[in-house]
Protein backbone atom coordinates (compact mmCIF):
# COMPACT_ATOMS: atom_id res chain seq x y z
CA UNK A 1 0.00 0.00 0.00
CA UNK A 2 1.22 3.57 -0.87
CA UNK A 3 1.68 6.10 1.71
CA UNK A 4 -1.61 8.22 1.44
CA UNK A 5 -1.42 12.32 1.34
CA UNK A 6 -2.53 14.34 3.94
CA UNK A 7 -5.36 17.43 3.19
CA UNK A 8 -6.30 19.24 6.34
CA UNK A 9 -9.96 21.60 5.89
CA UNK A 10 -8.89 25.09 7.19
CA UNK A 11 -11.56 24.96 9.34
CA UNK A 12 -9.81 21.76 10.82
CA UNK A 13 -7.17 23.72 11.10
CA UNK A 14 -8.45 26.22 13.09
CA UNK A 15 -10.28 23.82 15.45
CA UNK A 16 -7.04 21.78 16.33
CA UNK A 17 -5.47 25.38 17.19
CA UNK A 18 -8.57 25.89 19.10
CA UNK A 19 -7.66 23.34 21.48
CA UNK A 20 -6.33 24.35 24.81
CA UNK A 21 -3.60 22.10 26.04
CA UNK A 22 -0.52 21.76 23.39
CA UNK A 23 0.29 18.20 24.63
CA UNK A 24 -3.36 17.23 23.13
CA UNK A 25 -2.72 19.76 19.84
CA UNK A 26 1.12 17.28 19.56
CA UNK A 27 -1.08 14.52 19.93
CA UNK A 28 -3.83 14.70 17.32
CA UNK A 29 -1.25 16.30 15.15
CA UNK A 30 0.68 13.03 15.48
CA UNK A 31 -2.27 10.93 15.06
CA UNK A 32 -2.99 12.91 12.31
CA UNK A 33 -0.04 11.89 10.66
CA UNK A 34 -0.21 8.29 11.00
CA UNK A 35 -3.12 8.02 9.26
CA UNK A 36 -0.91 9.02 5.91
CA UNK A 37 0.65 5.38 6.45
CA UNK A 38 -2.84 3.44 7.27
CA UNK A 39 -5.61 5.46 6.85
CA UNK A 40 -7.95 2.54 8.96
CA UNK A 41 -5.95 1.93 11.93
CA UNK A 42 -7.31 -0.47 14.55
CA UNK A 43 -10.30 1.38 16.52
CA UNK A 44 -11.09 3.60 13.73
CA UNK A 45 -15.03 3.59 12.89
CA UNK A 46 -16.86 4.33 9.87
CA UNK A 47 -19.77 6.87 10.65
CA UNK A 48 -23.01 5.84 10.53
CA UNK A 49 -25.55 7.57 7.89
CA UNK A 50 -22.14 8.84 5.83
CA UNK A 51 -20.44 6.87 2.43
CA UNK A 52 -16.76 7.67 3.13
CA UNK A 53 -16.35 9.21 6.75
CA UNK A 54 -14.67 7.90 9.30
CA UNK A 55 -13.47 8.57 12.83
CA UNK A 56 -10.28 7.56 15.15
CA UNK A 57 -10.12 8.57 19.04
CA UNK A 58 -7.58 10.56 20.42
CA UNK A 59 -8.22 10.92 23.80
CA UNK A 60 -11.10 13.14 24.41
CA UNK A 61 -11.05 14.20 21.18
CA UNK A 62 -12.22 13.01 17.73
CA UNK A 63 -10.61 13.24 14.06
CA UNK A 64 -13.22 12.94 11.45
CA UNK A 65 -11.72 12.05 8.27
CA UNK A 66 -12.65 10.89 4.46
CA UNK A 67 -10.44 8.73 2.41
CA UNK A 68 -10.08 8.48 -1.38
CA UNK A 69 -8.66 5.44 -2.08
CA UNK A 70 -8.06 5.90 -5.85
CA UNK A 71 -6.25 9.09 -5.21
CA UNK A 72 -4.27 8.00 -2.26
CA UNK A 73 -5.82 10.96 -0.03
CA UNK A 74 -6.92 11.29 3.70
CA UNK A 75 -9.18 14.77 4.04
CA UNK A 76 -9.75 15.70 7.18
CA UNK A 77 -12.51 17.62 8.08
CA UNK A 78 -13.77 18.02 11.58
CA UNK A 79 -11.68 17.87 14.84
CA UNK A 80 -12.72 18.47 18.17
CA UNK A 81 -13.91 17.42 21.29
CA UNK A 82 -16.22 14.12 21.87
CA UNK A 83 -19.09 16.22 23.27
CA UNK A 84 -19.41 18.49 20.83
CA UNK A 85 -18.03 16.87 17.46
CA UNK A 86 -21.35 14.98 15.84
CA UNK A 87 -23.57 18.38 16.06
Amino acid sequence: MGKYKILIKPSAVKEIEAIPFKNERQRISGRILALADNPRPPGCEKLSGHDDKYRVRQGRYRIVYSIEDFRLVVYVVKVGHRKDIYR
